[in-house]
């Protein structure tokens, strides 16, 4: 299965949850926002959400600085 990730192409061998994805990435998962298919994702439905084929995600991180 391919799923979008921030416009380039990301395989995905087993069935998984966002969240899951997300923390196969090594993302840091509390200093992110998630939009599913053009949707923006409340964490707390991170886990609900299995990822289906051509999924598209965009993550954008928060950086702190001045």
């Amino acid at each position: 299965m391919e799923v979008v990730l921030n416009g380039t192409v990301a395989n995905v061998d087993k069935e998984m949850n966002l969240w899951e994805f997300l923390l196969s990435k090594e993302l840091n998962l509390e200093t992110i926002i998630v939009e599913h298919n053009e949707v923006i994702v409340k964490k707390q439905e991170w886990k609900t959400i299995i990822l289906q084929d051509k999924d598209r995600l965009e993550v954008l991180k928060f950086v702190g600085g001045g």
